[in-house]
């Protein structure tokens, strides 16, 4: 398991008929799966997860009358699923996901004890068995995104030892059982995305395991039981996209352990509750296109890890609550088309991690607030309101009696932000590390502001160092001192490794290795300009930055855990890319885009990335796009040459910097060039690029077309084509030809 073979599974492994356990996941396996491994009449354990394999699932796996645990998940099998395997008496565990196949499931658990069984990621189709009604063994099951039917509360009962069900995008009908009320041990519960009418039933608020319930995208009709406020271990409850009526119930207060809480495009209506701000762990609040009236609840304003806030599309009225200001982990506010009404607080003087704003729709007035961040934020979004001005386009200018009537304070927080000008990057990283312990409920964090900056001692911007070793030593442990086994990537000077922590966050170490000589002085700068650079940047498509550690032999720094690892990962994954359809790749590309606008034109001064690849953009779970890997970047600086050494990947690299070396944004416009063609390509365009470079004729939009695909619909080929269109305008030969970022953002957004 977990090695390096390649090659194919020899027909001759059905001669080991003495076998008991044949274990060959992890590795680079093609081809066929032999059928001479019906032969192994004693083999009880089967892994051949995690490989390449395709072609069917031989039938003769059945005559394995001793198997126990069959896995293939994650390979490239396809045809349909023996049916046989329902005569494996012993059978208990069965994971076939992430494959291609197709037709109807055997009718398991009719026989034998099954434990968990996972088919989920394939293209299977008809009724779901009707054995697994009475299959009281089951404590895992997962089904989803496939095209099976079925009624939900006609097909399944009731599993005193279930912890996880997704039966998610399905085409199943029927409704909610209050019998489902009877699995008490369960901990997961999807079935996002069917055909599921009737109302919630109360009895679910009996499953006091249950930490998340997702059942979006249905027909749910009714009221929100008050009883799902029982579910105290519950952390993601999204009941988004369905017929959803009457008031939130207050006794949602009581879901102390929420972090995700998503009930938009229903038909709720009535106040929000005050006692939402109860539920001191959430970070994503979700309650736009619903009918909810009065005033927002000042108490929102009380939930410090905030990161979301979304509550346009309502009927909210009344000023915009100033304890909002308290949110400083909020990075996306959403109030539009509401009916507010009153002056807009200065709420992102204290909110650093503010990325984007949306107040458009409403009945605001009087003066912008005088910072930075509205004087940079899009114009649309304070748009058709009451009477708004400031110096952003599309409003008028304020005169100067409403000014003074907004703000008293403006001309003295024009003084302070000069006085402070110097000290801020200094003190945004400091309050960076002291969130990053705070999130890790740890406390005895001390600052070393005296010492001095110094790499002979190998104590690296050692006035952000910390006393104790408190986090240091919580990573240590999570990775078992930076075990292989923890690795997730690795570079030319670096190692990426995974670490649980004590709280429950996950976080990515990016381990600096230890060289000799000149290497090493290179590798330094680079752990500190990364430091230098990251410490005063905060956006949504930026990846985020904790902060570092330098202690002896190990220098590393700590990164949000982004899941679905880099973009070029992905396009190189035939499976995994699948699920990049073209509306997700045209909104990575905005992401992309997006970051690289901010970093370009809304920092001071610039910052010029150097190296953007597909494999610095990372994806998270929702296929949003972050950039990383700073190590190479450059701050702008005026009253500075911008000279600088040769950087980047091969490939992706401007091509003036074979006879320059002076740093523009202009290279890194090039740069997204060709990662945007790469996306809707599925390929690095080389050929495309030299044959711009040689030909003056223009290419189709179907040449570029990643093949593994269908055609984008009439929907999105529009979309597509004004990507491709951007991209090839930045990839012009000569920089002061292709466009700034900002351009090709704002053209992006409007596409």
């Amino acid at each position: 398991m977990n090695n390096h073979i390649f090659g194919s599974i020899p027909p001759e492994i059905g001669n080991l008929i003495n076998l008991d356990a044949l274990a060959l996941s992890g590795n680079h396996l093609m081809g066929p799966i032999p059928p001479s491994l019906g032969n192994l009449s004693k083999v009880t354990i089967v892994y051949l997860h995690q490989n390449r394999l395709s072609g069917p699932l031989p039938q003769t796996i059945q005559n394995a009358k001793n198997l126990k645990d069959l896995r293939v998940f994650k390979n490239q099998l396809s045809g349909p699923v023996p049916q046989g395997l329902a005569n494996l008496s012993s059978l208990e565990n069965l994971q076939l996901n992430e494959n291609n196949f197709s037709g109807h499931l055997p009718p398991v658990c009719q026989k034998a004890p099954l434990q968990v069984f996972t088919a989920f990621s394939n293209s299977l189709s008809g009724p779901i068995p009707k054995s697994l009604r009475n299959c009281k063994s089951l404590r895992r099951l997962r089904l989803h995104e496939n095209q099976l039917t079925g009624m939900l509360d006609q097909d399944f009962g009731v599993y005193p030892n279930l912890n996880y069900l997704e039966l998610s995008y399905n085409n199943l009908k029927g409704v909610l059982s209050p019998q489902w009320g009877g699995c008490r041990k369960l901990e997961s519960l999807r079935i996002a995305g069917n055909k599921i009418a009737g109302e919630i039933p109360s009895e679910l608020g009996k499953l006091n395991q249950l930490g998340l319930l997702d059942l979006s995208s249905n027909q749910i009709v009714g009221e929100i039981p008050k009883q799902l406020g029982r579910l105290s271990k519950l952390i993601f409850l999204h009941l988004r996209d369905n017929q959803i009526s009457g008031q939130l119930p207050p006794e949602i207060g009581g879901l102390s352990n929420l972090e995700d809480l998503d009930l938009s495009a229903n038909r709720l209506s009535g106040q929000i509750p005050e006692q939402v701000g109860d539920c001191s762990r959430l970070r994503n609040l979700r309650l736009s296109k619903n009918y909810f009236n009065g005033t927002i609840p000042h108490t929102i304003g009380d939930l410090a890890h905030q990161g979301l806030l979304d509550l346009s599309q309502n009927r909210l009225t009344g000023d915009i609550p100033p304890q909002l200001g308290s949110l400083i982990m909020l990075e996306y506010l959403n109030l539009s088309h509401n009916v507010l009404s009153g002056s807009i607080p200065s709420l992102s003087n204290q909110m650093t991690g503010l990325t984007s704003i949306d107040l458009s729709y409403n009945e605001l007035e009087g003066p912008l607030p005088d910072n930075d961040f509205f004087r940079h934020a899009n114009p649309t979004a304070f748009s058709n309101n009451k009477d708004l001005c400031g110096i952003v386009e599309g409003l008028r200018p304020c005169n100067v009696t409403s000014l003074e009537n907004g703000d008293h304070r403006i001309a003295g927080r024009k003084v302070f932000i000069i006085v402070g000008a110097c000290l801020f990057g200094m003190l945004l990283s400091f309050a960076i590390l002291v969130g990053f312990l705070t999130l890790s409920g740890k406390a005895g964090f001390k600052s070393k502001s005296k010492e001095a900056i110094t790499s002979n001692s190998g104590n690296i911007f050692s006035a952000l160092n910390f006393d104790g070793k408190i986090v240091y030593e919580d990573i240590i442990t999570a990775t078992n001192d930076f075990d292989d086994m923890y690795c997730i990537g690795m570079g030319g000077t670096a190692r990426v490794y995974k670490a649980h922590m004590p709280t429950g966050h996950v976080l990515a170490i990016k381990r600096v290795r230890c060289l000799e000589g000149e290497e090493e002085e290179e590798m330094v700068e680079t752990f500190k300009n990364e430091i230098r650079v990251l410490s005063d940047i905060r956006h949504r498509n930026i990846v985020k930055f904790y902060g570092f550690c330098s202690h002896g032999q190990h220098k590393f720094l700590i990164y949000d855990y982004i899941e679905r690892g880099s973009l070029a990962n992905v396009l190189s994954n035939d499976e995994e890319v699948q699920k990049l359809g073209w509306s997700k790749r045209v909104d990575i590309i905005r992401d992309i885009a997006n970051a690289l606008s901010y970093m370009h034109h809304d920092c001071t001064p610039p910052i010029i990335h150097r190296d953007i690849s597909s494999k610095n953009v990372l994806l998270n779970s929702e296929f949003e796009a972050c950039i990383s890997d700073f190590g190479t970047a450059r701050l702008l600086k005026p009253e500075s040459s911008n000279w600088t050494a040769m950087a980047g990947t091969y490939g992706y690299v401007a091509p003036e910097l074979a006879y320059t070396m002076r740093v523009t944004q202009k290279s890194d416009v090039y740069s997204f060039g060709v990662l945007a063609l790469e996306v809707i390509m599925g390929k690095h365009p080389a050929e495309v690029i030299s044959s711009l470079s040689t030909l003056e004729q223009s290419i189709e939009l179907k040449e570029l077309l990643d093949l593994r695909l269908p055609p984008p619909t009439v929907l999105f080929e529009k979309d597509v084509a004004s990507v491709v269109k951007q991209a090839l305008s930045c990839l012009r030969i000569t920089p002061n030809c292709r466009p700034t970022m900002r351009v090709v953002s704002q053209a992006l957004l409007k596409a």
